[in-house]
């Protein structure tokens, strides 16, 4: 039976189609279970929840042939570089983590873009000392040393069981012979072409020889990133940050007008590091740690929001939204303040992530009136202690899990494709604190912690998480969106554990968010007109935007597992057997 057939399935008749293990799948949104009613230990089956078709294709595909949830995800991210090319990637960087069964571990990987050794504190500065945002976001200077190829290559070497030409077949083959462009592609493309266009080797990949778009129904072939990805398999990442492909990289930000060297490249470091830890309502939460500001301010928020009865006061009433604006205020504010590299400054997660310093946040909240983002400053934690990315999670039939996030920043990161690689480049200098106090892209605030240095990582929002129950793990999400990632990574963690929904429903639900500044609780445009005056009665300064996020998420229970592929955009596929 095709994917497609299955479509139309509800979840109901999936699981009344017997007992035999089924291999199938859903798409934009639709729920999966996979189930053995035969054998209905969840751990007989294995899961893939990503934010395009052709990548949890790749995915089913690595876990069918007896790969582990490793071997799987790595297949994924190199997937996503050919066929979702505004995020998936090469030349950019980001978190995973891992959790292993049998050895009973959880570990975070650090594959974070670094500064160019010649990045300094004052590079974005203009004349007059104002922060120039072209520098740090379409140009050369924006461009941060990738990580990806190290990343991947780290978690398959230290967790997968298979080799790295295995799992890139697939991508190299997506690569070279082409691969359906889909109506998303299509679309971003097309609205990003000024910008994308306006790079010559960029151009040349991603438009037809005559200027035309591509449109969806064609066929895109990547044959420089089908070689880049061939020399990646041959030679692991030393493919990649030494010989022809460094220099090319390199060559390509000075050309540009950045700073990068074939050292810079040569001197890269993926790192792996102990996860951030804590616990909502007896489930044990483990998510990406600094440089991730996500984990550490989801169990804060969390903490915060664990001393109000959550579920009596009701999923997305007033009551419930104000008081989760108020947590994101106060974590956000202190995500200005507190959070970096670990590696150049000392961050006090451990303090951040407190139930006690949780209780004193709770203490300045009132439960019916907002507190200006403007009367709100970082807290004081005990003593420090001594917009366009992608999300996938992966399960095995052994228990194995993955929980991943990468990105090149903006969509297309820089816009820049290093000429003759097919490789786009990043632009996450710009997540840097170009200027102490100054919103980047996103309109986050940073200060000091988060100033640029040489060869250090830049502060990012991008939280893959997994949570336990009773040990064993039960939910695994996270979620593209820029400043909204940590948010949209909250909610449908409470949505299953405060609101008992099924993850579809978790997926599907409404969305808020609030960073501190600006002074603004963003909801998605389906809220009660209702709720909304209510909030406004409280003070809060609403405002209605366009659809947040895009969660890739996997719920592990006795009777199967469970998928849902958030339907705020299009493309994404579950795919389970």
């Amino acid at each position: 039976m095709t994917p497609f057939k299955l479509l139309a399935l509800s979840c109901a008749f999936i699981a009344a189609l017997g007992g035999l293990p089924q291999a199938s799948f859903a798409r934009d949104g639709a729920i999966y279970r996979s189930m053995d009613l035969a054998h209905p230990e969840w751990a007989r089956h294995g899961m893939v929840v990503s934010q395009e078709a052709y990548a949890s294709k790749i995915g089913l595909q690595i876990l069918q042939q007896g790969g582990n949830a490793v071997d799987a995800a790595v297949a994924v991210g190199f997937g996503l570089a050919v066929t979702l090319p505004r995020a998936g990637n090469l030349g950019g960087g980001g978190f995973m983590m891992v959790h292993m069964a049998r050895e009973n571990i959880t570990v975070a990987i650090d594959y974070r873009e670094m500064a160019p050794a010649r990045a300094h504190r004052d590079m974005y500065l203009d004349e007059q000392g104002n922060a120039d945002p072209r520098l740090s976001q379409f140009h050369g200077l924006s461009v941060g040393v990738p990580g990806t190829v190290m990343g991947l290559e780290l978690a398959l070497k230290e967790y997968g069981t298979m080799t790295l030409p295995q799992v890139m077949a697939p991508a190299i083959e997506l690569a070279e012979q082409g691969f359906i462009v889909n109506p998303g592609l299509a679309g971003s493309l097309r609205g990003l072409k000024k910008r994308l266009a306006g790079w010559p080797s960029t151009r040349e990949i991603f438009y037809k020889d005559n200027g035309e778009n591509y449109r969806p129904g064609d066929r895109l072939v990547q044959a420089d990133l089908a070689q880049s990805l061939r020399i990646i398999a041959a030679e692991g990442s030393k493919g990649f940050y030494h010989g022809p492909l460094a220099e090319k990289i390199a060559a390509a930000v000075v050309e540009a007008g950045g700073v990068m060297t074939i050292e810079d490249l040569a001197n890269y470091t993926a790192v792996i590091r102990e996860p951030v830890t804590g616990t909502y309502r007896g489930y044990d939460i483990a998510s990406m740690p600094p440089p991730s500001s996500g984990g550490t301010h989801i169990i804060e928020i969390l903490n915060i929001m664990e001393g109000y009865p959550v579920t009596e006061l009701g999923h997305n009433s007033a009551a419930t939204i104000h008081l989760m604006a108020e947590a994101m205020k106060r974590a956000y504010a202190d995500r200005s303040k507190y959070l970096g590299d670990p590696d150049f400054v000392t961050v006090p997660t451990t303090a951040l992530t407190d139930k006690s310093y949780a209780a004193h946040l709770r203490q300045t909240i009132d439960q019916n009136r907002a507190t200006p983002s403007k009367s709100l400053s970082p807290g004081q934690p005990a003593p420090y202690e001594s917009n366009e990315t992608t999300h996938y999670s992966v399960v095995d039939k052994w228990g194995n899990v993955v929980s991943n996030t990468y990105t090149l920043n903006f969509s297309y990161g820089s816009g820049l494709v290093a000429r003759g690689t097919g490789i786009l480049l990043n632009n996450e200098m710009d997540d840097f604190s170009a200027k102490p106090g100054v919103p980047n892209g996103y309109g986050l605030i940073g200060g000091d912690s988060n100033a640029v240095a040489a060869g250090k990582r830049p502060l990012s929002s991008m939280s893959p998480t997994i949570v336990f129950k009773d040990g064993k793990p039960f939910l695994v999400t996270g979620s593209p969106g820029g400043s909204r990632i940590i948010t949209s990574t909250l909610q449908v963690i409470m949505n299953v554990i405060d609101h008992g929904m099924n993850i579809a429903e978790a997926t599907n639900s409404t969305r808020i968010h609030h960073q501190w500044f600006p002074d603004q609780l963003r909801i998605e445009k389906n809220l009660s007109p209702d709720t909304i005056q209510l909030l406004r009665d409280k003070g809060q300064n609403v405002v209605v935007r366009s659809s947040m996020g895009s969660t890739q998420s996997i719920m592990i229970t006795p009777e199967g597992l469970y998928g849902a592929s958030d339907p705020r955009l299009r493309g994404a596929l579950v795919a389970g057997y």
